[in-house]
């Protein structure tokens, strides 16, 4: 490669050459060598024209990945170095590229192009207003072709992205500084093109295909959920954790998140629809469960917006709609911890369907603890909502019931059973190639995670809790007692050392769960 000049036709063939051997040789040594003839491409600043070179020239996707990459490296290690005038020409560059070439390229480097948009953005926000026009640039993709209209909502969700990401290239200080200007100019713009877009789909409004309208969709409630999961306030909180706070959004995006009309939305996209967008609509809904108290205009409000959450998920499950797909029925577990994490029991029976729809989670806990091998992942979302909803009976005041006295024996009964199955479970299929469930004996974090809600559980009421805890150790103590005391020969008999197993692993989940809700009592 030659730095100073454009390619030529005869260097362009060979850059594909090396381009196909980095990707799809099987011969490792090729490879490497492929790799060290094209990594030149993003050593130096220099190289900048040839990256728009091969994106303007060549065909071939892989080539066009390559260059992609390296414009994007080149233009975050030269940026300090780069005039003002250049380094917009850059963003326009890229978004000219996408409007002519966006829709027929291969998607894997369509969404490099989008992440060099976001990036540039990012890095020139604070340095003129230009950059910060993006939305207005970006808002001419969504009224040309449906494919454009896709390209467009993955440009926006690309740079929502990315400005709540602390990138490498900046401090602390500089990225909640860019963060803040951000969600203060654009954010709640963005977010309402992803609302208005959802409202057309539902609608009718956009003219597109079967296949193009769930793309479509989909794009759609990524961008909302980016926007709504923003980092609004500068914690930086652990994505990975499942402790969510609250959703700390403006008080200007107050009308909108009032507005009865934006929750039923993703209600009515779920019911009509299949995951993965029938998830996202319900992981939405646990963000606007989430939304901070003070952002209402009056308790009244915050009312109003929990009784539509409670029907709203009252319906779901009385419907059972889309519950046999998992990635629905475990945002759902997750939506209905949300609404007690964030709401107070004294709020919840307040609501004029309270009472039918305590019932149906109840119901629903116990049939997933009936159905574990499938809600596995979901248990620790259904035993938090219960302890939280028993932990708040202290300061329930007024006369409304809370039901939870006829509930919550049968949620604990239902859940030491379903351990109890779990130990024959995994006697029975240990043996077989692949294993069967998991054991969280034998997973010392999943364990706690189950355990941990359980004391204040059954010390709501213990008596009944106690009772069947003992019902169940006490023969199964005693048949352990006879099995150990059996004669040597008797005793390396396959079925006997079958019932062992299992005797051991009942025992062993009902001493865990007695010294579990003992030993709470000393902290």
């Amino acid at each position: 490669l030659r730095s100073t000049h454009a390619m030529e036709q005869n260097q362009l063939k060979q850059f594909e050459q090396y381009c196909a051997t980095l990707y799809t040789s099987p011969d490792a040594a090729e490879r490497s060598a492929a790799e060290a003839a094209l990594v030149q491409l993003s050593s130096t600043p220099e190289y900048l024209p040839q990256c728009q070179f091969v994106l303007d020239h060549s065909k071939y996707a892989y080539a066009q990945l390559v260059a992609a990459n390296a414009l994007k490296k080149l233009l975050v290690q030269s940026w300090n170095h780069l005039t003002p005038s250049q380094q917009l020409d850059f963003r326009n560059y890229t978004l000219s590229y996408l409007a002519q070439r966006g829709t027929s390229i291969e998607p894997f480097v369509s969404s490099n192009l989008v992440q060099i948009v976001a990036t540039v953005t990012k890095l020139g926000w604070s340095s003129g207003e230009e950059h910060k026009a993006i939305v207005q640039e970006v808002s001419k993709f969504l009224h040309a072709t449906t494919g454009h209209l896709v390209l467009g909502l993955q440009l926006l969700q690309q740079l929502v992205a990315e400005m709540n990401m602390a990138g490498n290239t900046r401090s602390l200080t500089q990225q909640r500084k860019v963060s803040a200007s951000f969600r203060d100019t654009a954010l709640f713009q963005i977010l309402q093109i992803g609302l208005r877009t959802l409202q057309q789909l539902s609608t009718g409004a956009i003219p597109c295909s079967g296949d193009e309208e769930p793309r479509i969709r989909e794009q759609s409630l990524s961008l909302c959920l980016s926007c709504l999961g923003f980092d609004f306030i500068g914690t930086t909180l652990d994505e990975a954790s499942e402790e969510m706070g609250t959703v700390q959004v403006p008080s200007s995006w107050r009308s909108v998140m009032e507005e009865a009309a934006t929750m039923q939305l993703f209600f009515d996209i779920y019911a009509a629809s299949s995951a993965p967008i029938s998830s996202k609509a319900l992981e939405v809904l646990v963000l606007l469960a989430s939304l901070r108290r003070s952002l209402f205009s009056s308790d009244d409000e915050r009312q109003a917006f929990l009784g539509r959450l409670l029907r709203g998920t009252l319906h779901l499950l009385q419907s059972q709609h889309g519950l046999t797909e998992h990635e629905n029925y475990h945002e759902l577990c997750r939506l209905l911890a949300r609404l007690k994490a964030n709401y107070q029991l004294s709020e919840l029976v307040q609501a004029d369907c309270y009472r039918e729809w305590i019932s149906m989670v109840a119901t629903f806990t116990i049939d997933s603890f009936k159905h574990w091998q499938w809600a596995a992942n979901s248990v620790y979302y259904l035993l938090s909502l219960w302890s939280r909803l028993v932990a708040s009976m202290p300061y329930l005041k007024g006369d409304v019931p809370s039901q939870l006295d006829s509930y919550v024996p049968q949620v604990i009964t239902a859940f030491i059973h379903s351990r109890m199955e779990l130990v024959r479970a995994l006697q029975q299929q240990g043996g077989e190639p692949g294993g069967g469930p998991d054991d969280p004996l034998d997973n010392e974090e999943q364990l706690t995670e189950q355990l941990d809600t359980l004391p204040s559980l059954c010390r709501f009421q213990l008596q009944q809790a106690s009772s069947y805890v003992l019902s169940l150790f006490e023969p199964c103590a005693k048949l352990y007692s006879q099995l150990l005391s059996l004669p040597t020969e008797r005793a390396r008999d396959a079925d006997v050392a079958a019932r062992l197993s299992q005797c051991e692993g009942e025992l062993a989940w009902l001493v865990y769960i007695i010294g579990t809700v003992l030993g709470s009592h000393l902290t």
